[in-house]
């Protein structure tokens, strides 16, 4: 399938590359998943809204100001600080699923238009508003996605789609509003992208050397794909 937003990336040229259509945050609400409460349920906000690096895993939150993460130990902190999601991919999710999927039904902060999220090479800087991004890793699903979005066996279907959306790190603070324009500004020469990253930990292993290849990965993943490959049988 070709989509709107697909285009040649070379590493190390600047082009601008799509829109930021909303931005979302969230608030603690209850959900029968986990610790009881979640800030999954993101919604559009209007005019600018301040970004920063939060801090490390477990004691920084989400990098939007007002946006709440419950699940600290497992999301938010500076490699997760912000959640990408492309707004095209959306729109063919609620094809499939028969139903609405406003602008951050994913639990994205950033819906894009004319990007390609899932694509983008890991280490890739994106300008956005006054802030400066670096892709970092994948989102994996888990159970609180999936009870949010009440779909019967949403995990499993979610991974075998293998559109993950991106997190990014925040690499200079700034302000973000619905209509900036995402611009790359630079693309790592190793080629590896979120899709091969997400497939890598989820269904096809035999990636994960690939990812030796890659520094801007979040140290934690850098030390499971290290772990992963010694327990893996030697041939």
């Amino acid at each position: 399938m070709t989509r709107p937003w697909a285009h040649l990336k070379v590493a190390g040229v600047q082009s601008d590359w799509g829109e930021l259509i909303s931005v979302n945050v969230g608030r603690e609400r209850p959900i029968a998943a986990k610790g009881g409460t979640s800030g999954i349920d993101k919604r559009p906000v209007q005019g600018p809204v301040a970004i920063q690096a939060p801090g490390p895993k477990g004691v920084g939150g989400s990098g939007l100001a007002g946006d709440h993460i419950s699940d600290t130990a497992h999301h938010g902190g500076d490699d997760q600080a912000v959640y990408a999601y492309a707004r095209e991919d959306l729109d063919i999710w609620e094809a499939e699923l028969g139903r609405a999927l406003p602008s951050g039904s994913f639990g994205e902060n950033l819906t894009t238009a004319a990007v390609d999220v899932s694509g983008a090479v890991i280490g890739e800087t994106w300008e956005v508003g006054t802030a400066l991004l670096q892709v970092s890793s994948p989102r994996i699903p888990c159970v609180t996605f999936a009870v949010w979005l009440g779909q019967e066996r949403w995990v499993p279907r979610f991974t075998a789609a293998r559109v993950p959306g991106a997190y990014l790190r925040v690499l200079r603070s700034g302000e973000v509003r619905a209509g900036d324009a995402v611009r790359v500004l630079d693309v790592p020469g190793h080629g590896v992208d979120v899709r091969t990253v997400f497939a890598a930990f989820t269904t096809r292993p035999e990636l994960l050397p690939l990812l030796r290849e890659v520094p801007q990965l979040p140290r934690e993943d850098r030390d499971a794909v290290g772990r992963r490959l010694q327990q893996a049988p030697r041939a």
